[in-house]
């Protein structure tokens, strides 16, 4: 996976982050963010698609792969999208670069929005893969999105009781929760299939993510009523699954509507996973909207 990329580690200010790199060194940064429970590997089908039009910069987040797993707090600010978001803008200078785009699937997609929230220099436009702003997702929730994203609210049920649980055969959990997502089929290559178990086998990999969605359902909330009604700056587009639940259980651009001043998106004929059920159509997706905002790279194809 990841020809022509290199592996390494990064240290920011609170954590060393695992960063998979390559692409053209002349043209604009792009770091992609990926979801529960997978890492970095998730782009192992994109980025080398974009890597002949932006330097690619694809980390595993805090708590997640080959990243640091700090230590929590009671309030779940270790886990905070703000502190994850801080990673990503910490590393994007120690790598040289102020501004940058973002590509981002599931939870990192949330981490994204915070980013672009907290940090609207730093952002220049950004693609978000699968998800409507958290805090409304919940605020309109209903029986149909509980069945359906039950792990939203069993990982946030107190340490250690989804640790024990998953512990118990985070394989046999990951493989569950994942392919039924996908509609019952599994969407992964093996050598990434192999990589998101085996990151996933660790104790403190488990335990990070539950309080990744610990802290989503508090303080990552409290974070956005605290904005007071600001909205999203930065151009955003969403892409959802047509064969998802953001599909199926809301109205994905009234919701954004609400979070962000200049939205566009679409559904795409994929189920959740789709970076590696389409990535053709997602890189491509990237180049077209980014190329709208790139004063470095005119000559990009749409």
């Amino acid at each position: 996976m990841f020809d022509g990329f290199t592996e390494e580690y990064v240290n920011t200010a609170d954590v060393r982050l695992f960063v998979r790199r390559g692409g053209l060194k002349s043209a604009p940064p792009l770091v992609l963010l990926h979801g529960y429970p997978q890492t970095s590997a998730m782009w192992h089908l994109v980025a080398p698609l974009l890597s002949d039009f932006y330097q690619v910069i694809c980390p595993d987040l805090r708590g997640y792969g080959r990243s640091d797993k700090p230590e929590t707090d009671d309030q779940h600010l270790t886990y905070s999208k703000r502190a994850m978001a801080n990673d990503i803008v910490q590393l994007m200078v120690e790598l040289g670069h102020d501004e940058f785009y973002v590509g981002a699937h599931d939870r990192g997609a949330r981490v994204a929005h915070r980013l672009a929230l907290d940090h609207p220099d730093k952002v220049k436009a950004m693609v978000l893969l699968d998800i409507a702003p958290t805090r409304e997702m919940y605020a309109h929730a209903d029986s149909q999105f509980a069945k359906a994203y039950w792990h939203w609210y069993f990982l946030t049920q107190s340490d250690p009781f989804p640790e024990t649980l998953i512990g118990n055969d985070p394989e046999t959990f990951w493989k569950l929760k994942c392919f039924n997502q996908a509609g019952g089929d599994n969407p992964f290559a093996p050598e990434a299939l192999a990589e998101y178990l085996a990151a996933f086998n660790d104790p403190a990999a488990i335990h990070a993510s539950c309080e990744d969605y610990r802290a989503a359902a508090t303080i990552d909330i409290d974070h956005d009523n605290e904005d007071d009604g600001r909205k999203l700056s930065v151009p955003t587009e969403v892409l959802w699954a047509k064969h998802g639940v953001i599909e199926r259980c809301f109205d994905a651009m009234d919701l954004w509507d609400k979070r962000a001043s200049h939205i566009s998106g679409r559904a795409v004929d994929a189920t959740h996973y789709m970076a590696e059920e389409m990535p053709q159509e997602i890189a491509d997706s990237f180049i077209s909207f980014f190329n709208q905002f790139s004063n470095e790279r005119k000559d990009i194809a749409q």
